[in-house]
């Protein structure tokens, strides 16, 4: 066996591999960039090689220092992760030609699989069913329109070495495929170092089904289940689950197996994901081959009990598999959500800072949390946005459903924007509750994007109840302060009225004699709290009515904001006269910021398409901005003139910050 590998990757990924390495009692070497020195897997590794500036085309792509990290270190094997140079075959050849063992599959595999137009030919030939598209090399934007009209309007654009939903874009008509075609061969090159694209039909109404397969070097290969990854955003997958609620055993028989005959055909070794649309009859169609581990790979683990980078160490080592396909079995239900450093409120703008607080919920058998951040470590511009994976088990779908509702109202991060109230809407979604999924679900559930109307709100004053239990602690605390004015002792009162914006819900609150536990009394609705919340915890855990609940707590002045659920509600609770006297108390209208253009997120702006003096028509692009490789085209909204541009091309841009200056057209 191996005893000291180098991880080519960064991030919760590297920190994956370091824990199965370290259990198998392997030395770890982590690489980092400019942007990494401090980071987790740095911290984890047993040793740390600098291999260059943050820019991923400088340090983590750079193939030559990689190499060099090895040798210095006496590394003899590189786990490559997934993403940067995972998939890249002029990779491998490096590595085998220095004599160092890759831990992934052959090259002839990864040139074969790793691109997609080439591994769409490999199937076709085959006889394995794939979605009618256009795999050659397309030349210019003309000849993508011809194509994407042959084909038949909706089509997908697709980087050929892309991967993580980079690259990629829907055109439902000419005016669509040309700025597709063009975002996507910029983000192509940007990101993987190559412009192709190719073009495919789009299936309207699919489910997105993967298979994990799992193949040594001595011809044995299985197939360990399938994964539902249908929950898409910008074709990014966000939710993922083992096993599909809409797969039979016959169906995932017939996908496994052709899963498996396609690595044979190539030669594959080390574990490898198999990607297929599947329709609403079942009738199922190969999109790709991963020639690598996949993020979601946790949930298959948890149902299967295997561990798939200590198997591809294994495998890399030229060890036997010793599992068949009989013993495979799935046991129970897991569920991942992706936690990323985004804001839903913001159409998932990417956010970067530090993070100020960082608690994720504690791991279990039913919670296991993949992280590569700590608190007060910094969410980087220059690469992923992802936080954290958190994955769920239970016997029963909906326990593991029940398992991350629980868990993410326990994951507490502070000092950037994250999609936790946008996953714990989806898992508060009925339709998602009951399997009826596709990769248009997000479309389709939130046609106008996120908004806080879309919160589940199952009882609306259960938050009310926990802001008058914290109000009431802490006024028996103050009432105990030694030293007060003896003329005017401090007296708790029971009545309080609990003020968030506009409403204004009265309570009362006294202790249950018999138990020391509280009543929260609103209307004619009676709650009983329960909880060893002490003062200055960040979470409210405990029982209203019996039912658990875990709240986060931010105080605010005199007030505090709670969420639980996904929801946020910021609360003062006050005196009924006070209260009173508080919708008396004047509003300080914003500042008019309608005439200026203001960054919607942290990133480089890439260009300015304007001119001070310029008029620019609705829909006409202004700038472009790029965060964490995405190209993000900011339009004009309605017709006016530039008055002035107040950033240069190439700034690193904060949130709200201003770009453009207008004019209004008044005669817009």
């Amino acid at each position: 066996m191996f005893k000291k590998i180098l991880i080519a990757n960064r991030g919760e990924i590297a920190c994956r591999v370091i824990k199965s390495a370290r259990k198998m009692g392997i030395a770890t070497v982590a690489v980092y960039s400019d942007a990494d020195k401090n980071a987790l897997h740095v911290q984890m590794a047993d040793e740390a090689v600098h291999i260059g500036p943050a820019p991923s085309n400088q340090s983590y792509l750079v193939i030559d220092k990689i190499i060099d990290a090895c040798k210095s270190t006496g590394a003899e094997a590189v786990h490559p992760g997934y993403g940067f140079l995972s998939e890249n075959q002029a990779f491998a050849k490096a590595l085998d030609a220095a004599k160092i063992a890759f831990i992934g599959p052959p090259v002839g595999a990864i040139a074969a699989m790793g691109d997609k137009i080439t591994s769409k030919k490999i199937a076709a030939e085959a006889g394995v069913s794939t979605v009618p598209g256009y795999m050659g090399v397309i030349k210019d934007t003309d000849e993508a329109i011809k194509i994407a009209n042959d084909v038949g309007y909706p089509v997908m654009l697709k980087a050929s070495a892309g991967g993580g939903g980079k690259g990629m874009r829907i055109a439902r008509n000419d005016a669509e495929c040309r700025e597709g075609f063009e975002r996507a061969t910029s983000e192509a090159a940007s990101s993987f170092g190559d412009d192709r694209v190719f073009i495919e039909k789009f299936v309207e109404e699919p489910r997105h089904i993967e298979i994990q397969v799992l193949c040594d070097k001595h011809g044995h290969g299985i197939y360990l289940g399938e994964r539902e990854c249908s929950i898409q955003r910008r074709h990014q997958k966000v939710v993922e689950e083992a096993p599909s609620p809409f797969i039979d055993p016959e169906t995932r028989k017939a996908m496994g197996e052709q899963a498996v005959a396609l690595a044979h055909a190539v030669d594959y070794c080390s574990a490898g994901t198999v990607e297929f649309i599947v329709d609403k009859d079942k009738n199922f169609y190969f999109l790709e081959m991963n020639t690598r581990l996949q993020v979601e790979h946790p949930v298959t683990e948890l149902v299967t009990g295997e561990d798939l980078v200590e198997w591809m160490i294994k495998i890399a080592n030229d060890e036997k598999l010793t599992l068949a396909q009989d013993d495979v079995k799935l046991t129970g239900w897991a569920m991942e959500t992706r936690i990323y450093a985004e804001d839903p409120f913001r159409e998932f703008l990417p956010s970067t800072g530090r993070l100020v607080r960082y608690q994720p919920p504690a791991e279990s058998a039913s919670v296991r949390v993949d992280t590569g951040v700590y608190e007060g470590g910094e969410i980087s511009m220059y690469y992923d946005p992802m936080v954290a994976k958190l994955v769920t088990y239970g016997e029963t779908r909906d326990d593991a459903i029940a398992e991350m509702r629980a868990a993410l109202d326990a994951y507490y991060i502070r000092g950037i924007s994250h999609n936790i109230p946008f996953v714990a809407a989806v898992m508060a979604n009925k339709r998602f509750q009951s399997g009826n999924i596709t990769t248009n679900f997000i479309a389709e559930e939130y046609p106008n994007g996120f908004s806080a109307d879309d919160l589940p709100n199952d009882d609306p004053a259960m938050l009310v109840v926990v802001a008058g239990y914290l109000n009431q602690r802490v006024a028996e605390r103050n009432a105990r302060v030694t030293g007060q004015v003896s003329d005017h002792p401090l007296t708790i009162a029971e009545s309080w009225v609990a003020v968030s914006g506009d409403d204004h819900t009265a309570f009362d609150i006294e202790i249950d004699g018999v138990n020391n536990d509280y009543i929260v009394a609103i209307g004619d609705r009676s709650y009983g709290v329960s909880s060893d919340w002490k003062i200055g915890d960040a979470l409210f855990v405990g029982e209203i009515d019996g039912a658990p609940v875990c709240v986060q707590i931010d105080v605010e002045g005199v007030g505090y904001r709670l969420s639980a659920n996904g929801i946020q509600r910021s609360f003062k609770v006050m005196l009924p006269r006070v209260a009173e006297l508080q919708k008396l108390m004047p509003f300080k209208a914003p500042p008019d910021m309608s005439n200026f253009l203001l960054s919607p997120m942290p990133g480089l702006l890439v260009k300015v398409s304007v001119t001070e003096g310029q008029t620019v028509q609705p829909g006409e692009e202004l700038c472009i901005l790029e965060a964490m490789k995405m190209e993000n085209v900011l339009k004009a909204e309605s017709k006016g003139v530039v008055k002035k541009i107040h950033a240069e091309q190439g700034a690193n841009l904060s949130v709200d910050a201003i770009i453009i200056e207008f004019e209004k057209d008044e005669a817009a």
